[in-house]
C-alpha cells in the first residue's frame, strides 16, 4: 500500500539573493577600507599599515595548514626574506618597485627549495623543521655584513609607484590593503578551482589523496611556496614603511602570532585570517602600550602577549573551535532565520532548487 502524495512544497534556495548579499558587503568593506586611511592620525595609520600586512601571512598560514594541512611554525623566515629582499636591492640602487617585486618571488622560490626536503616530514616534525629554519635564517642574516648584521638594514628609501613616491602613510595604507585584495582573490580563486579540492583532500589523508589522482608532492611545494610569497609580499611592504630592518624585527613569537591570528579568525576559511589579524593586532598594539606605562618593567608587553596568545587561543579552541568568523556568521544565520526550515509535512513531495523532486517512501 502507498501511501498518498499530497501537495508538492517547493524549497527553494536563493544563491542569487546571498551571492548578491556578498558582492554588497564586500563592496561596503572595500569602501571602509579604503576610506580610512583619509580619516585615521598617524599613530593609527601605522596600526592600520601592520594590521594589512599582518593579513597578508595569515592568509597564507590559512592556506597552508587550513587547506593543506601542513603546518608552519616559520612564515616569520619568509616575511623576513621579502622585507630583506626588498629593502637591500633598494639600498644598493635597484628601482624600489622592482625591489618589491622581487620580494614575493625570492621569497616563494626559497621556501620552494626548502620545501624539497622538508615537506617529506609530517606532523610534528615538519613543525620543528620550519621553525628551525627560522632561527637558522636569523642567525645567518645577524652575521652577514651587507644585510647590516645585529646592528639592522638601514637607509631604504621610500617606496615609488610609477615615478610617484609614496611619502606618506596614508599612501602605504593603500598599498597595503590593495595587496591584501590580491592575496584574497588569489587565495579565493584557488579554493574555488580543481587544485582547492585536492589541497583538502590532501589535509584528509595524503595517501587517500595521492590514490585519487592528485599530485601530493608537486601540490605541498607549490601551497608552501605561495603561502611563503604572501608573507614575501607584506615583507617588502613592511620594509618600505619602517626603513629599517633587523634580526630582532623578525622573532619566533611573530609566527606563532600569525597563527593564533589564522586560528582565531577562522583556519581553512578566506576572510577568517583578516578577521584574526585585525583582533591580534589590536590586542597586541594595547597590550605595548601597557607595557610602556611608568613602573612597568621592560619585558611586560612581552609577558603580556605570551600571556594572552595563550589564553585566547586555548578559549577559540574550546569555545569556538571554528574561530570567530563561523561563529559570527552562525550568530547572523540564526537571527535572519535562515538554516530553520519548516519540516515537510507528511506525504508531501519536497523540490529543492526545482530540480530535484523527493518523494516519502511507500509505506509497508
Amino acid at each position: 500500500m502507498t501511501a498518498e502524495v499530497g501537495t508538492v512544497r517547493t524549497v527553494r534556495r536563493r544563491p542569487d539573493a546571498q551571492r548578491a548579499v556578498g558582492l554588497g558587503l564586500g563592496a561596503l568593506v572595500a569602501v571602509l577600507t579604503l576610506l580610512a586611511p583619509l580619516v585615521l592620525d598617524r599613530s593609527q595609520l601605522t596600526v592600520y599599515i601592520l594590521t594589512g600586512t599582518a593579513a597578508m601571512v595569515t592568509i597564507g598560514v590559512s592556506l597552508l595548514m587550513g587547506y593543506a594541512g601542513q603546518v608552519s611554525l616559520g612564515q616569520a623566515a619568509y616575511y623576513a626574506v621579502g622585507g630583506y629582499t626588498a629593502g637591500l636591492l633598494a639600498v644598493h640602487g635597484t628601482p624600489p618597485l622592482l625591489g618589491l617585486l622581487a620580494a614575493p618571488l625570492v621569497a616563494g622560490g626559497l621556501a620552494g627549495l626548502v620545501g624539497i626536503p622538508i615537506l617529506r616530514l609530517r606532523g610534528h616534525y615538519l613543525a620543528f623543521a620550519t621553525l628551525a629554519f627560522q632561527l637558522i635564517l636569523l642567525a645567518i642574516v645577524g652575521q652577514v655584513d651587507f644585510l647590516g648584521g645585529d646592528i639592522g638594514l638601514q637607509g631604504i628609501p621610500q617606496l615609488s609607484l610609477l615615478g610617484i613616491q609614496l611619502m606618506t602613510a596614508q599612501a602605504y595604507a593603500w598599498v597595503t590593503w590593495v595587496g591584501v585584495a590580491v592575496v584574497l582573490l588569489i587565495t579565493r580563486n584557488i579554493i574555488a578551482s580543481r587544485p582547492g579540492r585536492g589541497l583538502r583532500a590532501l589535509a584528509t589523508s595524503e595517501t587517500a589523496a595521492e590514490s585519487s589522482g592528485v599530485p601530493v608532492t608537486r601540490y605541498k611545494i607549490v601551497v608552501f611556496a605561495l603561502s611563503a610569497a604572501f608573507a614575501g609580499l607584506a615583507g617588502g611592504i613592511y620594509a618600505f614603511f619602517i626603513g629599517y630592518l633587523a634580526p630582532g624585527s623578525f622573532p619566533v613569537l611573530l609566527s606563532f602570532q600569525f597563527i593564533v591570528m589564522a586560528v582565531v579568525g577562522g583556519l581553512g576559511t578566506l576572510w577568517g585570517p583578516v578577521v584574526g589579524a585585525v583582533v591580534i593586532t589590536l590586542i597586541v598594539q594595547t597590550l605595548n602600550d601597557l607595557g610602556t606605562r611608568p613602573g612597568m618593567p621592560s619585558y611586560a608587553s612581552g609577558v603580556f602577549s605570551y600571556a594572552v596568545y595563550a589564553i585566547l587561543l586555548v578559549v577559540v579552541l574550546l569555545f569556538l573551535p571554528r574561530g570567530l568568523l563561523p561563529a559570527m556568521a552562525d550568530l547572523v544565520r540564526r537571527a535572519f532565520g535562515r538554516g530553520r526550515r519548516a519540516p515537510a509535512a507528511a506525504g508531501t513531495a519536497v523540490t529543492v532548487d526545482d530540480s530535484t523532486t523527493r518523494q516519502p517512501p511507500d509505506s509497508p
